[in-house]
């Protein structure tokens, strides 16, 4: 295989590629090194196990004098490099640079943090150019101190002599600040009063924490409510109270040998753990937390420590800590201690502030391990706003406003779209007002006054009618699932030319005719596309209700299988009310959506009927399949341009009435995806001659799904394209309207 690295940082001018060329060398891999106008680009091939190695060890290292600010990687498919080579550099090398996103503590300021001896001791933001706050205290350019969010904090003496001294490793870091002239930390009770400082204040709030409460803790871009992640009574609180019923909550690790007391952690996995960017990893669990830190599932999402702070307070805690986003369910992560102030005593039992601003809102980053590739979930701390770089120049500056859900924007100008933070599902005021805000706020930081605005087609998403209302004459309109398309075929590195069979597989997504699609087979370009086949479109009762309600999908699809829904889902009110829905044709819009169709499947087997987050039934439904490894398909049936789901619907209900466990109809329903995937991919091939495949949307955050589809299409000879850098969900849509706008001629 092939591995594409783009690291960001100082590698340019301090033995970075000499230190490459001797790493890949050592690992007998075949390649090249370069400098470029971000960073530096290597591509290296070899075997897998040594590619994984290379990237664990390029990050561990690396020379003294570097510095690695994020790390981009790809797998993809070999070349035949002979040697490996240091390249000359791409247009001189210089560093463009300019916003860079917060990084995770380095080795260096954590062995100051635990020295008793240094000065620095103990204190929750030391940092270093190497490491600490960047995107969250920017307030604009250029990065100096008076424009960042530490412009009150005057430096000490001492401090100040770090910071001008070219030899120190605190020269010009923005942040670098002591217990004498940075910031510090205070607790509050759940009455709001100020119980503890400093030191105190993180031994009061971990002794709280082990005690059972609930508190909000302060960080980079945000607060995080937090709770001790080993006991039950305190988790079953935490659910009440941020309105969270079912949905996995995140937990933080002190080191990587806790991770592994509680789940298993492949090479690769080890590597996600330990990036610079500290993302949240889904790994899967040894089932040795509670029940209620992940009710549906056996993962756990796994993160280390990445500020010093959580460093300290990991350490006085002694057990893992659930951290998750301190806010309301669907409202956007609290920033500012007085938001904080108002929940104490309702949300949390106390609270530790500190009064170093935030300057925006930036949610912890999500990644999974798929198919031997680090794929992203949530694209957003550590990673945001560094851009991803197109093999060509876009026509005009644009604006991506994203679509509905999981929303990201995006900023186009010539070879590279910044991705903004996670904005998050926009059905809210205080969600309208963060995508506002967000929207100017990258704007002004990039100083881009784009050319284009790109939105969804959708009439009723908030995004597509404030597009329409701020931008006007500006605003190009795409297609959902035409984005989907262009987003993977634009971080794969594909020419303006060149065409993919794209599947985009979601939950949901306005089409050309007015119905949801979702469940695509296109041939896709940047700027056009053509929908080739589909899924056999069926009525969604009760329209969203049906989203939340997968029961009412289940009647649906029986109803049109030609099966009585009361025989297999019960003879109740509610079921032969929705079959009366589905009959008449009252409130049930059409869709095509492979989404609704994993839901749908969940609620016939009786897995979810009502789902209290969004694809609660469909990750089920996976983890349910992993238990089995038939090899077993359901029937599959393509006639012209749709896939027949009636007879492999009529097959699940006869399986489950003979008493073949729900785990192996699971697995055969996953087989049937991907032969009908196959078949139709297969076919349009056959048409228009073209091998590769792209793969996106959110159902490809299936594991099962995107690893057995993607196998078996490679063994059919087809090139597949997958994401590794922005999500296949709706968060990595906004590259694709941003590549969209960017080259498709205005008006056509």
């Amino acid at each position: 295989m092939r591995l594409k690295v783009n690291v960001t940082g100082v590698v340019q001018g301090v033995g970075f590629r000499p230190f490459v060329y001797r790493l890949a060398r050592e690992l007998n891999l075949k390649g090249f090194v370069l400098n470029n106008e971000l960073g530096v680009t290597i591509e290296v091939e070899g075997s897998k196990e040594k590619l994984i190695e290379f990237l664990g060890r390029l990050q561990e290292e690396k020379p003294p004098a570097a510095a690695i600010y994020s790390i981009s990687s790809q797998f993809l498919e070999e070349v035949g490099y002979r040697e490996f080579e240091i390249k000359k550099s791409q247009k001189g090398g210089e560093v463009k640079v300019s916003i860079l996103p917060d990084l995770a503590t380095c080795n260096d300021c954590l062995r100051e943090l635990f020295d008793p001896k240094d000065r620095r001791y103990l204190y929750p933001f030391i940092n270093c150019t190497n490491c600490g706050p960047r995107y969250t205290i920017i307030l604009s350019l250029p990065y100096d101190r008076e424009n960042t969010t530490m412009k009150d904090f005057k430096m000490c003496p001492e401090c100040e002599r770090e910071y001008n001294d070219p030899l120190n490793r605190r020269f010009h870091a923005q942040p670098n600040a002591c217990p004498v002239c940075g910031p510090h930390v205070w607790l509050i009770d759940s009455q709001g009063k100020r119980v503890a400082e400093r030191e105190e204040a993180i031994k009061g709030v971990a002794q709280w924490i082990r005690e059972g409460k609930i508190v909000a803790i302060k960080g980079l871009g945000g607060f995080h409510l937090v709770c001790d992640a080993t006991n039950e009574e305190a988790l079953r609180e935490l659910r009440l109270r941020k309105r969270r019923e079912e949905k996995p909550f995140a937990v933080m690790f002190k080191d990587i040998e806790q991770v592994k007391e509680f789940a298993q952690v492949s090479p690769l996995e080890k590597v996600a753990l330990r990036r610079v960017e500290a993302p949240i990893v889904i790994l899967k669990s040894k089932g040795k937390l509670p029940k209620e830190v992940s009710p549906d599932t056996q993962t756990v999402g796994a993160f280390l420590p990445y500020t010093p702070l959580h460093h300290i307070l990991l350490r006085e805690v002694g057990k893992p800590i659930v951290a998750t986003s301190c806010n309301l369910t669907d409202e956007p992560i609290m920033k500012d201690n007085e938001e904080v102030l108002r929940e104490v005593g309702r949300l949390v039992d106390g609270a530790l502030l500190h009064n170093r601003e935030i300057a925006r809102r930036c949610d912890d980053s999500v990644v999974r391990v798929m198919g031997g590739k680090i794929v992203p979930i949530r694209r957003s701390r550590g990673f945001a706003p560094l851009p991803i770089l197109l093999p060509f120049n876009l026509k005009r500056s644009v604006l991506a406003l994203g679509p509905h859900m999981k929303v990201t924007v995006a900023l186009g100008r010539e070879n590279r779209v910044y991705l903004s933070q996670h904005i998050g599902d926009v059905d809210n005021l205080k969600a309208e007002e963060f995508l506002k805000e967000t929207v100017r706020d990258l704007t002004k930081l990039l100083e881009v006054e784009p050319e284009v605005v790109v939105c969804d087609y959708h009439p009723g998403y908030f995004t597509t009618k404030w597009g329409k209302e701020e931008f006007g004459r500006k605003l190009v309109q795409v297609y959902h699932h035409h984005a989907h398309a262009v987003s993977v075929m634009a971080e794969n590195g594909l020419g303006v030319d060149e065409k993919v069979i794209a599947l985009t597989f979601d939950g949901t997504g306005y089409g050309p005719d007015g119905t949801i699609w979702g469940g695509e087979f296109l041939i896709a370009s940047y700027t056009e596309f053509k929908r080739e086949l589909s899924l056999l479109p069926f009525p969604l009762p009760g329209g969203e209700r049906a989203v939340k309600e997968p029961y009412r999908t289940a009647v649906s699809l029986l109803k049109l299988s030609g099966l009585e829904p009361s025989e297999v889902l019960g003879e109740r009110k509610e079921v032969n009310f929705v079959s009366q829905m589905v009959e008449r044709g009252v409130n049930s819009p059409i869709t095509s959506s492979m989404g609704r169709l994993f839901d749908g499947i969940s609620a016939i087997l009786g897995l979810k009927e009502k789902v209290s987050y969004q694809a609660q039934g469909a990750i089920i439904l996976e983890e349910v399949a992993l238990k089995s490894s038939t090899k077993e398909s359901l029937p599959v049936k393509v006639e012209g341009d749709k896939i027949d789901w009636r007879e492999m619907v009529r097959e699940v209900v006869r399986l489950k009435e003979k008493g073949v466990p729900a785990e192996d109809i699971a697995r055969m329903f996953h087989n049937w995806v991907v032969k009908a995937s196959v078949e139709g991919v297969k076919e349009l091939r056959e048409k228009y001659g073209i091998e590769r495949v792209a793969l996106s949307g959110g159902v490809f955050q299936n594991r099962l799904l995107t690893e057995t589809l993607s196998e078996t299409l490679k063994g059919e000879g087809f090139k597949v394209l997958t994401h590794q850098l922005v999500p296949p969900n709706d968060g990595g849509l906004s590259l694709g309207q941003a590549v969209y706008g960017g080259l498709v001629e205005k008006g056509s």
